[in-house]
């Protein structure tokens, strides 16, 4: 069993926490918050224990009746795995702390790629993380791209990308980033910093990335064009990705025309907080001329890294291959939409 310990328990550290809580081959020894806030009684209420920075996090977690079980050094200490879901620039911070006491970390997208020896994406080089003291599961957007570009390049080959990334402007909690009235290129440099972190994962593929942030809050939505070195039929296309299970043809025929129809649709299948793991491809939008490839996938920001930070651990502490561990995740927490008329 790997004993695995969560720092940072926010929007993305609550979502790993649950994850892990549903493998057969993990347990959560504990969750580390720096707030006594209403997500920290949820972990306590959920059996969690907690454990803060140090003594006055202690006295805070206390003076609201939240029971703390220790500091943040021994959650790590107790752990085999550590993941480090802090904010951005935090994790590289606590980084000596993790080497310190030899345990295993996996830090986040937020983090510059130097925070560790390895960028992670369960589908496309799960094996550069195996024997590692660390790894950075790659941004949201990172992840949704190399998802779908790896089979596309094993079956047909990818010659190149050309991805304009639909950035949500917040997420739904942030509401310190609106009312948003405005559409911004973000960056308005060229190309955008998504390309260099999909080399991380994908090193040899030729991609141009630009970022466009809209007043949204639900979902990202990426328009692609891939230049593909062999010619499939749009039917080769579809089965290529529909027998990938974080990738999810979804149809507006079915109703779901929108990055809200599909988090409608997760909450329809009593997903935990509508989170929706897979990549979802609009599959009337996939377009075959010739060698080139065109289509449309929507990303949610919140959940689709969650599988990948699973995947991250067993690479880390466990000897189950790539295959081995994507289905052991995707059957734990029941990845796959299966959507009808797709």
């Amino acid at each position: 069993m790997i004993r695995v310990g969560i720092n940072g328990y926010g929007t993305i550290g609550k979502r790993v926490a649950a994850a892990v809580d549903t493998q057969p081959d993990m347990c959560i020894v504990g969750v580390s918050k720096r707030t006594p806030d209403h997500e920290a009684a949820a972990a306590v209420d959920r059996g969690f224990e907690m454990y803060a920075p140090d003594a006055e996090g202690d006295a805070a977690f206390s003076a609201h009746d939240l029971p703390v079980a220790g500091t943040t050094e021994t959650l790590i200490a107790e752990s085999d795995v550590i993941v480090d879901a802090t904010p951005a620039g935090v994790g590289a911070a606590n980084a000596p702390k993790y080497a310190s006491a030899d345990t295993p970390v996996v830090f986040q997208g937020g983090e510059d790629a130097t925070v560790a020896p390895a960028s992670f994406c369960a589908r496309s080089n799960y094996d550069e993380t195996v024997g590692r003291a660390s790894t950075r599961v790659v941004s949201c957007n990172t992840t949704g791209l190399a998802r779908l570009l790896s089979p596309l390049d094993e079956q047909f080959g990818v010659k190149s990308v050309d991805c304009t990334l639909i950035r949500r402007g917040g997420d739904p909690t942030q509401s310190d980033r609106g009312p948003i009235n405005d559409i911004v290129p973000d960056p308005v440099t060229v190309p955008s910093h998504h390309a260099s972190d999909l080399r991380t994962v994908l090193p040899a593929v030729d991609v141009m990335t630009k970022g466009v942030t809209v007043p949204a809050t639900l979902m990202h939505l990426h328009s692609l064009t891939v230049r593909l070195e062999n010619a499939p039929s749009r039917e080769a296309i579809r089965a290529c990705l529909h027998s990938e299970r974080r990738v999810e043809l979804v149809a507006s025929a079915c109703g779901q025309d929108s990055c809200a129809d599909l988090r409608e649709s997760a909450h329809d299948r009593c997903r935990q907080r509508g989170d929706v793991w897979e990549n979802c491809v609009w599959s009337e939008s996939i377009s075959v001329d010739g060698r080139s490839l065109s289509l449309l996938q929507a990303v949610h920001q919140q959940a689709d890294v969650v599988p990948e930070n699973v995947d991250a651990i067993r690479a880390l502490a466990a000897d189950a291959d790539a295959e081995t561990s994507r289905q052991m995740t995707n059957d734990a927490l029941g990845v796959g939409l299966d959507s009808p008329l797709a």
